[in-house]
């Protein structure tokens, strides 16, 4: 029986136009990684047939695109959504596009968001758990949510360094660990905050099976109700909301990393797995680990009597893609 082919929604690519603009910003070690990865369509299809990836779904990974001001911001952004477009109409059926958008510039966000579901046909947007220190749930990006709560958009959620990186990852990179204490930390703002009850139109991806946030939602809800709605950082005069548990079981998340065999049970134990799907995280993740990778999902114990976690994962795709 052939294997169901799977569908990468946590997919990376470069341009040498971007990396360029990063290291003349003096980024050589992106987030404490030893340097910047190269990317060809080429070689992410060869790596897509050996895996048995149906489609992947490309964004440009942290530290996304502002290096400079708002203006070089806005035209960096336009320049590699311009060249993830091309990639995505060159090979409609291989690949799908995130488009990058300028944070935290707002107002250049919302004209980069239009440009590029409206005119250039993306299937989503990507942004990163925070943006210059600020984090998602900060009140400053509402008009950004409003917008893509009216267009029931995909925002697909990548974690980044957080303030005082340097001090914080003890000089080691910031993946291994910070990154998936920064996905916590910004989905506890979307939710305190109220942006997951006041937009739930929007389809939030999370990364890495969600982080540490399995570990510590029914934490956030004990916090949650002792505290109340006028709690420091949360949303004062918010309504009545599910509990978090529940508000965040309707998020979506992505297995990227090392899924088995800790991170999805706990992910499952949590949420379930009828909002799971599968990530590479190529080529920020090199072609032979993530082949590794697939073998653990491949190998790991089934979902189901009838499913393998390929099974679920991309039919769960599919429902995600088609508003289902």
């Amino acid at each position: 029986m052939t294997p169901t082919g799977l569908v990468d929604v946590h997919a990376h690519f470069v341009t040498d136009g971007y990396v360029a603009a990063a290291r003349s910003a003096g980024v050589e070690h992106p987030d404490g990684m030893p340097g910047w990865p190269t990317w060809t369509a080429e070689r992410h299809l060869g790596l897509m047939d050996r895996a048995g990836i149906g489609k992947s779904y490309l964004s440009i990974s942290s530290p996304g695109v502002r290096f400079g001001d708002d203006s070089e911001a806005r035209a960096l952004a336009r320049e590699v959504n311009a060249y993830g477009a091309r990639v995505r109409a060159e090979h409609p059926e291989r690949f799908g596009h995130f488009a990058s958008l300028p944070l935290p510039d707002v107002e250049g966000a919302l004209a980069e968001a239009a440009h590029a579901l409206d005119e250039l046909g993306a299937d989503g947007v990507t942004v990163e758990t925070n943006h210059h220190g600020l984090y998602l749930g900060d009140p400053r990006f509402e008009p950004l949510w409003e917008d893509l709560d009216r267009r029931g958009a995909v925002v697909f959620v990548h974690p980044t360094s957080p303030p005082h990186a340097d001090a914080l990852s003890l000089g080691r990179p910031r993946p291994m660990l910070e990154f998936l204490f920064d996905s916590a930390r910004t989905a506890s703002d979307l939710l305190l905050r109220g942006v997951l009850a006041r937009r739930p139109r929007i389809r939030w991806i999370l990364t890495h099976g969600g982080g540490a946030l399995p570990l510590l939602a029914d934490r956030m809800e004990l916090f949650r109700t002792l505290l109340g709605p006028d709690s420091p950082g949360s949303a004062p005069g918010t309504v009545e909301q599910p509990d978090a548990v529940e508000q965040l079981g309707r998020l979506w998340y992505d297995m990227a990393g090392t899924p088995f065999p800790r991170q999805i049970p706990a992910l499952d134990a949590a949420f379930g797995t009828e909002r799971l799907l599968y990530g590479s995280d190529y080529c920020w993740t090199p072609a032979e680990a993530a082949l590794a990778q697939i073998g653990t999902v491949d190998s790991a114990v089934r979902p189901s009597a009838t499913d393998t976690w390929r099974d679920l994962t991309t039919r769960n795709a599919h429902r995600l893609f088609t508003h289902a």
